[in-house]
């Protein structure tokens, strides 16, 4: 694994472990796939459910890779500073 994506990884479970309520993506599975209305309501609710934690597990993976180039950037300059 390079450097770089050591330390994304790393970032991102920093981050995961500082949320407070984090959520894992609901299984799907179990719900029945009928032509009532309830069932899709039901799956409706997991569908919409589960986008919103994506959008938080893609908001997470965001600050990391910001994290990261914000890192790079002061290596970056304390080494030309250093020189």
């Amino acid at each position: 694994m390079s450097d770089r994506r050591k330390r994304l990884h790393e970032l991102l479970i920093a981050l995961i472990s500082k949320e407070q309520n984090f959520v894992l993506i609901e299984d799907s599975t179990d719900l029945t796939y009928g032509t009532s209305d309830e069932g899709n309501k039901n799956f409706s609710k997991v569908i919409e459910k589960n986008r919103k934690i994506i959008k938080k597990y893609q908001s997470l993976i965001r600050t990391a890779v910001t994290l990261d180039a914000l890192m790079d950037s002061e290596n970056e300059e304390n080494y030309k500073i250093k020189k």
